[in-house]
């Protein structure tokens, strides 16, 4: 996001005693920055990031947490194993953490044994890194089936696709990216991936585009599969 504007060092004094006020009244997650239009939220997109964790992911923290967004992050298995650290740290900053699969292979071309370990690995490599246990699932390039939806369902998991690719994933621009998240409406969902520089240069403009628009970063419902106000 740009810079803040500077403001009248009245209003900062002001600010700084509401937030030590809701503070002290519990109100405040601390840890977490509270989007600046969260009290005037129209309504809850998905903001999801598949493929991690990876070296990139406390640069993709970082911005996020930076500009009160909260995400789902669809880690892969075998990178949840090799970066245990970088799980835990997306807990910590109040992401929510989901399945996406162990090594990332097209499923519906794979037997249900096959299917079956991709999954259960996962569930325990993220578990093992300090991650919980995923309720949301996303298949590798959005490909399913019967036999995927139906081991999801055996591990308790909801399968979540998209409603709209940033397509960062292809070499998307900037500009590309943040277009996409403009049209995302209440309850809708995005593809974004945690590797792809563009995507992190990203993120203070789709902050700024969700909250010019009345929406908010929300969680997504295990229920439903839809984004709702996070619980």
């Amino acid at each position: 996001m740009k810079p803040a504007s500077l403001r009248p060092l009245v209003t900062r004094h002001i600010t700084g005693l509401a937030v030590i006020a809701l503070a002290a009244a519990g109100t405040l997650a601390i840890g977490v920055n509270t989007p600046a239009r969260a009290a005037t939220c129209g309504g809850y997109v998905g903001l999801t990031f598949d493929d991690g964790p990876s070296g990139n992911t406390p640069t993709l923290l970082n911005a996020l947490r930076q500009n009160g967004l909260r995400a789902t992050m669809f880690n892969e298995g075998q990178y949840a194993a090799s970066y245990p650290a970088q799980v835990k740290a997306q807990v910590t900053a109040g992401m929510w953490v989901g399945n996406h699969s162990y090594t990332h292979p097209h499923l519906t071309q794979q037997t249900q044994a096959t299917i079956d370990s991709e999954l259960s690995r996962t569930q325990q490599a993220i578990a093992a890194a300090g991650g919980g246990t995923p309720r949301l699932f996303r298949p590798p390039y959005g490909e399913t089936n019967a036999t995927v939806k139906a081991v999801a369902v055996k591990y308790g998991l909801t399968q979540i696709i998209w409603d709209v690719d940033s397509q960062d994933w292809n070499g998307a621009s900037t500009d590309a990216i943040v277009a996409a998240a403009g049209r995302l409406t209440n309850g809708q969902i995005i593809l974004m991936h945690d590797w792809p520089a563009n995507t992190v240069t990203a993120i203070p403009r789709i902050a700024q585009g969700l909250a010019a628009r009345g929406l908010c970063a929300g969680m997504i419902s295990p229920q439903t599969g839809r984004a709702i106000a996070p619980g």
